[in-house]
């Protein structure tokens, strides 16, 4: 039987997302596998992490362009770049949080690439006036990673609606916690 090598990274992002701290038997057993099958396919957990990387970066750039960072205002912009990464975000919550992301440079360079479209994004909103410019591109851009993945884990647990999530994270990042009168 040929393994779908896309479906097995799919099933260990949706138990990883879940449990970060899964087994390589436990990925196997999600994924429908032997943990000898799955060893053939990735050699250790370092390497099924790599490839769900990959798999990250890959479905966010998609997101990415999806979400037009270029046409309207910025904040529409960003309402779509949430709601086109929501499919995504609890695989780029359980990356964002893995060590093992900070070494080797195909990773790094497809971080640095998400990086910086999305400060190119914030930076776009603070030149025409939308966005705070005491908050600079870089910390907009980390505080959003954060939103994500807080908020994805939120929708896994049941603490906030799924329909919510794009609503819960622009406005908590837009308008902050402050009431306003």
């Amino acid at each position: 039987m040929a393994v779908d090598r896309d479906q097995v990274l799919r099933s260990a992002a949706a138990l990883l997302t879940r449990k970060s701290t899964a087994t390589m038997d436990e990925v196997a057993r999600a994924a429908g596998l032997s943990r000898a099958t799955l060893h053939r396919h990735f050699a250790g957990r370092d390497a099924l992490v790599r490839a769900l990387e990959s798999l990250g970066i890959a479905e966010c750039e998609a997101a990415l362009n999806a979400a037009r960072l270029d046409d309207g205002p910025a904040a529409d912009a960003l309402r779509r770049l949430v709601r086109e990464i929501e499919p995504a975000a609890g695989l780029l919550a359980f990356l964002y949080t893995e060590n093992q992301l900070f070494e080797g440079e195909e990773q790094n360079e497809g971080w640095a690439r998400l990086d910086a479209r999305m400060a190119a994004l914030f930076r776009r909103g603070q030149d025409s006036g939308e966005f705070r410019i005491d908050l600079t591109p870089a910390w907009l851009t980390e505080a959003l990673y954060g939103l994500l993945g807080a908020c994805a884990w939120a929708v896994t647990e049941g603490r906030v609606a799924r329909n919510d999530f794009t609503h819960m994270i622009v406005e908590l990042l837009l308008g902050g916690a402050l009431r306003r009168e």
